[in-house]
């Protein structure tokens, strides 16, 4: 069975036992996390699919909190031509691993 979900304003493609990695979920490790909104529901085949507006009412997906991790490095940079300006900075964003347990609907 899969489903569409929709994390932090991120969709996601989902199975049973897939591993994620999304932006920094502030929940402690070993936690489990219900997404509610779902957007659609295919089985293995894609025979069957369930579709509602905007998300699927009786469908969730269970999440396990798996570990926070950082990201890789984002550099951002500021330059101003002729003037000889340019600063360079960088930072390594905090992501969450998730592993669906579940997926009722």
């Amino acid at each position: 069975m899969y489903a569409v979900v929709d994390l932090q304003w991120h969709q996601y493609i989902v199975s049973e036992k897939d591993e994620i990695v999304v932006d920094n979920v502030d929940i402690a490790q070993w936690w489990s996390l219900v997404a509610d909104k779902v957007l659609a529901v295919f089985d293995e085949k894609g025979d069957s699919v369930k579709v509602w507006k905007p998300y699927v009412d009786w469908a969730s997906v269970e999440f396990n909190v798996w570990e926070t991790q950082k990201g890789e490095k984002v550099k951002i940079l500021k330059f101003k031509r002729k003037t000889r300006y340019a600063r360079l900075k960088g930072f390594r964003p905090l992501q969450t691993v998730l592993t669906v347990k579940k997926i009722v609907g």
